[in-house]
């Protein structure tokens, strides 16, 4: 179990991005249950240890990164990232991506109200969402979805593991009285 153990971590360490339990299955040659046992074993020696970085699972796969309680150090030697918020807007185009994923931009534009090319064109910049193919429709518009890179910054594994919205309950919060949507019509856009 060891050697699949620091194999897994050292595939994890050199590829600095989310690696499938698939495909560790298939390069170690061992089943993908034998490698989510070997990485939940990691994971317990690095949270024993208090080591300074940690496996999580995203995506049906894992990606080492370094813990948050080691954040101010490691910010201290690396410099301060160039780490800009995002706005409302962008913040709200972001959140109707990954509730109603994949969604085209006029879906997004007909909840929000507004145009959103540039909150859209913002997000897939950053790398928190990504083309997903087109809609079968006339103009064959393009559909997004969130990436690996929204997962990791939200602390989920999967779009799935989102907080289920009550909109019966923002929605008069959402909507001025001039632009009345009812729930069905969010809903079924």
């Amino acid at each position: 179990m060891d050697k699949i153990k620091y194999a897994i971590e050292g595939i994890l360490f050199a590829a600095g991005e989310p690696v499938k339990a698939s495909k560790l299955a298939v390069v170690l040659d061992k089943t993908v249950e034998e490698i989510e046992a070997a990485a939940e074993a990691l994971k317990a020696e690095y949270d024993r240890d208090s080591r300074g970085f940690n496996i999580i699972e995203i995506s049906e796969g894992y990606q080492m990164c370094s813990r948050p309680e080691y954040y101010t150090y490691i910010r201290e030697i690396l410099g301060e990232q160039r780490n800009q918020p995002l706005s409302n807007a962008a913040m709200e185009a972001l959140a109707i991506v990954a509730y109603k994923q994949p969604v085209t931009r006029g879906v997004i534009e007909k909840i929000r109200g507004v145009n959103s090319d540039g909150c859209v064109n913002r997000l897939y910049e950053r790398g928190l969402i990504e083309e997903a193919g087109r809609l079968d429709a006339p103009g064959r518009p393009i559909l997004y979805r969130t990436t690996d890179t929204f997962l990791r910054c939200f602390g989920l594994r999967t779009p799935r593991d989102l907080p289920p919205i009550n909109f019966e309950k923002i929605l008069p919060e959402m909507l001025s009285e001039g632009e009345q949507m009812t729930l069905e019509e969010i809903e079924n856009v």
